[in-house]
């Protein structure tokens, strides 16, 4: 984490209307913008990417929000959604079509694949290469438009050598797009090791406080302007004023924040690792096999999200365990200042494609000691 993407996330507002001295943006409320003269509204409307017209397409708190964001990335341009899935969406309904195919690289998130899905039926067609570590260039066809890959993986917390996947990709001619949530921008630059399009939700980390939903793609100002006409205006899952007021002033907080993560999660980490209990952690700190040379050079520090293996991961250990739990809280989601666990487990029949006895921990920010208390008390529940 460099001095400067600590600045960029605590710049003060410097726009117009915040009044003498006032370092929060104002939250511009405001559906749309009147214009003095018809002629004016004409010219403003036909760049609307650029002009503050309607908020369905632009909105200066909003862009103040975008602006951070792009320069965090190291991105030309971004552009804020309502949700990660509606920046998701928008990438891929926005950029492909008919009689185009995508390569998902690594265990994605679930509702990206289940989008991919849906798409099918408009002619989209998709593989899964759940397997990072596989040959990624004998999985491109002829009519592979788009390689989106996430890294760390879902769940298993997988690591893509990503510079040399987007190697792969420009000698093919393909964008590459990549899913930064896990490590933010602090963390990792896609971009910087030549991925084409950034994703994020704004949900977890960035916006750091389980109150706001919201999504961001990063990428060239070309390509985002793209995205602004056929991804954004034309399917309406945009970000609010509000939302993005919400998101800047967890930006502020975030250098700070990602270090509390960082330091509660690797002690959490060490203590999982030596416990009898457990037989794997999935994250990249606990990673010291053929992807340690990879983790060093792609990633300036480690945020709180991994995973572990129960011992005997029956679906009523991995209940027992979980409803044991008091500090870590049953619940979807990750990145915000609590504790919070789920399982890939749905049933006694269900073994969660072969991820029997994963548990999936979000270490928040209440402090290492009072976390492992907490998961040494799961884990005595199991000899009961």
């Amino acid at each position: 984490m460099n001095s400067t993407d600590q600045q960029i996330c605590m710049s003060a507002w410097d726009g117009p209307g915040a009044g003498p001295g006032a370092v929060a943006p104002p939250v511009y409320q405001t559906s749309l913008f009147a214009k003095p003269s018809f002629e004016e509204f004409v010219r403003q409307q036909a760049a609307e990417h650029e002009n503050f017209v309607y908020s369905r397409g632009t909105n200066p708190t909003v862009a103040f929000l975008e602006e951070r964001l792009a320069l965090l990335e190291g991105g030309e341009a971004a552009k804020c959604f309502a949700s990660g899935m509606g920046a998701i969406g928008a990438v891929l309904a926005g950029l492909l079509r008919g009689g185009d195919h995508v390569l998902f690289v690594n265990t994605v998130y679930g509702p990206t694949i289940e989008l991919a899905q849906h798409l099918e039926r408009f002619g989209v067609e998709h593989t899964v290469l759940a397997d990072p570590t596989t040959g990624i260039e004998e999985h491109i066809r002829h009519n592979t438009a788009l390689i989106y890959v996430e890294s760390p993986g879902t769940m298993l917390m997988k690591v893509v050598d990503v510079p040399a996947l987007t190697a792969v990709a420009r000698r093919h001619g393909i964008r590459t797009v990549m899913d930064n949530t896990w490590s933010t921008p602090l963390f990792q630059k896609p971009l910087a090791a030549g991925v084409d399009l950034v994703v994020h939700s704004l949900t977890k980390y960035i916006g750091g406080h389980s109150d706001v939903i919201g999504g961001a793609v990063i990428g060239s100002r070309d390509t985002i302007r793209e995205l602004f006409y056929q991804g954004h205006q034309l399917f309406g899952a945009v970000m609010s004023a509000m939302e993005a007021s919400l998101v800047l002033r967890g930006l502020r907080t975030l250098p700070v924040r990602m270090e509390q993560h960082q330091r509660n999660a690797l002690t959490v980490i060490d203590h999982l690792r030596a416990h009898p209990e457990v037989t794997a952690v999935h994250h990249p700190y606990a990673d010291h096999g053929p992807d340690e040379v990879v983790i060093t050079s792609q990633f300036s520090g480690f945020s709180g999200l991994l995973s572990f293996e129960l011992r005997e991961g029956t679906f009523a250990r991995v209940s027992r365990f979980i409803d044991a739990l008091r500090l870590f809280r049953i619940g979807p989601s990750w990145g915000g200042y609590e504790s919070l666990v789920t399982s890939p487990m749905r049933s006694t029949d269900d073994p969660a494609r072969g991820l029997g006895g994963l548990i999936r921990l979000s270490v928040g920010l209440e402090g290492a000691q009072s976390q492992i208390e907490d998961l040494d008390r799961a884990f005595a529940s199991l000899a009961r």
